[in-house]
């Protein structure tokens, strides 16, 4: 019974960090869940993906009421990322993720290092208010794509997503960094919908694991989207950035059979 304690708090943690940097909290909820406390992978991802649920929907609702999310742009690139994780979920059973994880990977070292180097957009409103409506999302078709991409990677690792959204709105869409951190929130529980039912009827959600991960996370994803109007931009990208090279380790490390134990 204590474990499952333990696992609302590692929930709890998650959902902190991972609603104040857009990214649902899989990638802690999952190196929590198998290494801590021995659960399965395929049990962890599904466990990660209800948990992904739960930060969205905690958070989502306070990002919309104070138009910090971009409900229309959300919307959209909903519609590639939904199909990206049914795919995702689909072929998880099937394709061997060591090559894939590797990959995603030197992706994630990638785009970390293309956001450190990326300077912001002076005296901002997004970065330190409630809302901009100044900027105009640019190159569509490409966020679609990347959003699919999202989707397949939410599905097949049981990630939100975010860490693919989250670069490409701020990078390549010309979304300002907290409405990008903001609409991922809002689309990643519809990702990890589609994602989790695949898993779900396969048998591989653990009510027990599920649930008492689910209500941690729940809980820290409330406190964390109450935080974020609050926290400046700058602390944010860094704090985004180190989390793309642990889980770039993390990915890494995985791929190569191994163990990351910090």
């Amino acid at each position: 019974m204590s474990e499952y304690l333990f696992m609302v708090a590692g929930g709890a943690l998650a959902g902190l960090l991972g609603s104040m940097l857009g990214l649902g909290g899989g990638i802690l909820i999952i190196p929590m869940l198998t290494l801590l406390f021995g659960v399965p992978m395929r049990e962890a991802i599904g466990a990660s993906l209800v948990c992904v649920i739960a930060t969205s929907s905690g958070a989502a609702s306070l990002y919309v009421r104070r138009r910090l999310c971009d409900v229309r742009l959300g919307m959209t690139l909903e519609l590639a990322t939904t199909l990206g994780a049914v795919a995702g979920g689909v072929i998880a059973g099937l394709l061997n993720a060591q090559t894939l994880a590797i990959l995603f990977s030197a992706l994630l070292l990638y785009t970390a290092w293309t956001m450190l180097r990326k300077r912001d957009r002076v005296n901002n409103p997004a970065d330190f208010g409630d809302g901009d409506t100044s900027y105009r999302t640019n190159r569509l078709p490409l966020g679609m794509g990347a959003s699919f991409l999202a989707g397949n990677v939410s599905g097949l690792l049981g990630v939100g997503g975010g860490v693919v959204k989250v670069p490409v709105m701020y990078m390549l869409m010309g979304v300002p960094l907290k409405t990008a951190l903001a609409t991922s929130n809002f689309m990643i529980g519809v990702t990890a919908s589609a994602g989790a039912f695949v898993y779900f009827s396969r048998g591989e959600v653990h009510p027990l694991v599920a649930g008492s991960t689910m209500l941690g996370t729940f809980l820290g994803a409330t406190l964390g989207s109450r935080l974020l109007p609050k926290i400046r931009a700058e602390y944010l990208k860094k704090a985004f950035v180190l989390v793309l090279i642990y889980l770039s380790l993390e990915m890494l490390f995985r791929g190569l059979g191994l163990r990351l134990v910090f």
